[in-house]
């Protein structure tokens, strides 16, 4: 069974003046996508700023979203480390904390070998009880899991999707072919929903969906109701907000957007900063030529 289908929010971290994290504003946000149609809350992700978050914050954060979501819909952690132990620590401490799985991004910096990358993910799943999802982001991380390591990762009963955002459709058509129904896929990029799903993906882990929850829902469910004609029309309507949203940087331009809507979320905590003067004003355009501001 897959953890989710359809839309899953990757989450901001809403952030206080100071750089605290605001619960109060998380909670209201997590309201917000649960009456919004949101299927999935993915909690302290690279939308939520997870690699500045202290170990105590990480934990916290996540706890604090399984306690505000109240088991409406599922709630997916981000428990990726460069470590093997951190990572099979923070795993384990969400799922003591009542997530329903995990988001385990490739090791950054460390770059490992194919090999390594089976071993890490095998030692984690084996250290937990968690539905696993694997994080291809090459972009970010400096290295990506080939097609055949993606199919030995799918065999272990713990692992069950992967969040595709190496941007290559190509790639993704061969994980579906050789991976079958063993692994779930999901979009990690907000401009290939729809393809990705066409190839048999379950739904999106989504930046979008932080200030369209009720649109990217209804994209992916077009989707799986097998209405690509209709999906596809959302998926070019929303394609300047969704190449603006990455402007900079994520989460600076979502975040940007989100204060620009009256949705509170905060600065970035460094090394992340505001988002330019010229930016601002490319997004305010973007937010009003969709009727989102007046």
């Amino acid at each position: 069974m897959a953890i989710f289908t359809g839309s899953g929010v990757a989450i901001v971290t809403p952030m206080k003046d100071n750089l605290e994290v605001n619960y109060d504003k998380l909670e209201e946000l997590i309201d917000f996508h649960v009456k919004g149609g949101t299927d999935c809350i993915v909690i302290a992700g690279t939308t939520g700023e997870g690699a500045t978050l202290s170990m105590e914050e990480h934990r916290n954060v996540i706890r604090a979203a399984v306690e505000f979501t109240r088991h409406r819909i599922p709630v997916v952690a981000g428990t990726g480390s460069n470590c093997t132990k951190t990572a099979i620590q923070l795993t384990q401490e969400a799922e003591e904390d009542g997530a329903d799985g995990a988001l385990i991004v490739t090791p950054y910096y460390n770059k490992a070998t194919q090999t390594g990358l089976i071993k890490h993910y095998s030692q984690i799943a084996s250290e937990t009880k968690l539905p696993i999802i694997l994080y291809n982001v090459p972009s970010r991380t400096g290295v990506g899991f080939d097609v055949s390591t993606v199919a030995a990762l799918a065999e272990h009963k713990n692992i069950a999707a992967i969040k595709e955002a190496s941007g290559n459709i190509g790639y993704t058509a061969k994980v579906a072919a050789k991976c079958g129904d063993k692994i779930d896929i999901y979009s990690g990029n907000d401009d290939m929903i729809v393809p990705i799903m066409s190839l048999g993906g379950k739904g999106v882990i989504s930046v979008l969906s932080n200030v369209l929850p009720k649109e990217t829902h209804q994209m992916t469910q077009y989707c799986l109701e097998n209405n690509f004609a209709a999906a596809s029309e959302l998926q070019l309507k929303y394609l300047r907000l969704i190449n603006d949203l990455f402007m900079e940087v994520n989460p600076i331009p979502v975040k940007e957007a989100m204060n620009q809507l009256g949705m509170p979320s905060g600065p970035c905590r460094m090394p992340l900063l505001d988002m330019s003067d010229e930016h601002k004003a490319a997004m305010q355009a973007t937010l009003r030529a969709y009727g989102m501001l007046s």
